[in-house]
């Protein structure tokens, strides 16, 4: 038995058949705010967001009162700030997050050693061979949530279901601090009325698709005529979907997460122009991203390029390599080459990623020849260097420059900032401002929020 209140927030509260549901999906509630909360009591039923102020800042996390006002994650924290004014935001402390999100998904593993996370504060599980210790899968979940709050002081929502896709569908509709259970049987009930949105993978972009041919809930999408959906959302997709649709989902729970594509991003404090500049941070995403390939012991054979404008269009250009690669002057002449006739003539670019794509082992598979290997040995005694002395220690030397070229500007603000404060001291006495406060440059590669 389920209940929907005045919201869309739909949760278990009787017996239910859950014989055939064997699939959780654990989501913690506004996971960051939340753990910031344990140790601000007094913020509690006040709108709070975590994430960065400097610069384009973004929101990380918001809480459910925040949420009220159109506010979510990944929005630019100046939008946020308009549309919730009086919300707090705090900057947000990762280590404390990580320690929480060990504590909880040890509690999953005490449960049921088939636990695949998805993120610091998901994960699904597959509870087939917990039943006997720990009871039906709803019971189960019931145990989880109760364990979590009690052991860590923080909640969480779970769906259960026969397949992933639905039970993260419900826990979403759960939320907060619910439980669903979506009977196998009800599943395309459960399912059908839902707008096309709850569909996984249905973007803005899709969604607006969708939308023009008149499908707006996901029972319509499941009664599409297969050519018809391909044609406005091509044939890989539409079928996905229409397997999602129709409530089908073969996928089992993994243990071990594979990486599919390892990336770094960067949103800029000011749009670049020069586009000296602009491959200046080119080169820095494309280290972090080699460093992270080796570290990991894999190697890409495609490499990709996000890039958008000041105007928000955005692009992408991926580049197939002859042999795999975790060197970042491959990486980097690999999205240099995509780069151009990108930039140029003006353009402003606001965002850049590189992201290492079609991953697999490093060493797997016999090579006639490493076109790499120089750069590769240099690039692995750097990775020694800074093991031992600090990630910097060692950099090419067009990023030293670049941090030459931020400390100027930062120099220069700040002289005019001195310049400026001294003005109005003349004029007004002892004027009562706090300088600075938001006038600092963001700098990408600072520890912080402003991603």
């Amino acid at each position: 038995m389920s209940k929907q209140d005045g919201s869309s927030r739909q949760v278990t509260t009787g017996p239910v058949d859950d014989s055939a549901t064997p699939i959780l999906h654990v989501d913690m509630d506004a996971f960051f705010v939340s753990v910031e909360l344990l140790s601000r009591p007094e913020l509690r039923g006040k709108p709070v967001l975590v994430g960065g102020t400097a610069g384009r800042g973004v929101v990380a996390a918001a809480s459910y009162e925040a949420r009220r006002y159109g506010v979510n994650s990944a929005m630019p924290m100046s939008v946020a700030l308009q549309r919730c004014p009086n919300a707090i935001v705090l900057q947000g402390d990762y280590p404390s997050y990580s320690t929480y999100s060990k504590r909880v998904m040890q509690i999953f593993g005490e449960i049921t050693p088939l636990v695949e996370p998805l993120s610091i504060d998901e994960a699904f599980l597959d509870v087939s061979g917990a039943r006997r210790l720990h009871g039906t899968p709803a019971e189960i979940a019931w145990t989880i949530r109760e364990r979590v709050q009690a052991e860590t002081g923080l909640t969480c929502s779970v769906g259960v279901a026969a397949t992933k896709y639905v039970a993260k569908v419900a826990s979403s509709r759960a939320k907060p601090d619910g439980m669903l259970v979506v009977p196998a049987h009800e599943t395309v009930e459960f399912l059908h009325p839902l707008p096309v949105s709850a569909l996984w993978g249905v973007g803005r972009v899709t969604e607006e698709s969708l939308l023009r041919l008149g499908l707006r809930t996901v029972g319509e999408v499941a009664a599409m005529p297969p050519d018809v959906l391909e044609r406005a959302v091509g044939p890989a997709l539409a079928a996905r979907l229409t397997h999602l649709a129709r409530g089908e989902d073969p996928r089992a729970v993994h243990t071990t997460r594979v990486e599919k594509s390892i990336g770094h991003e960067q949103t800029f404090g000011h749009d670049l122009v020069d586009p000296v500049e602009i491959r200046r941070e080119l080169l820095q995403l494309s280290g972090n991203v080699a460093v992270r390939l080796r570290k990991a012991g894999l190697v890409a054979r495609t490499v990709s390029l996000k890039l958008r404008y000041g105007d928000f269009r955005t692009l992408t250009r991926s580049r197939t390599l002859g042999e795999p690669t975790d060197v970042a002057r491959r990486v980097y002449d690999e999205a240099s080459e995509a780069l151009v006739g990108l930039i140029g003539d003006g353009q402003r670019v606001r965002l850049i990623g590189v992201r290492a794509e079609n991953l697999r082992e490093s060493g797997s598979g016999a090579m006639l020849w490493d076109p790499d290997e120089e750069w590769r040995d240099a690039e692995r005694t750097i990775d020694q260097v800074s093991a031992k002395f600090g990630r910097g220690a060692l950099r090419p030397a067009s990023l030293v420059q670049r941090e030459r070229d931020r400390q100027q500007r930062r120099d220069a603000r700040a002289a005019s900032a001195a310049a400026r404060g001294a003005s109005e001291g003349a004029a007004q006495p002892n004027p009562g401002r706090r300088g600075g406060d938001g006038d600092e440059p963001f700098d990408p590669t600072a520890a912080g929020w402003g991603w």
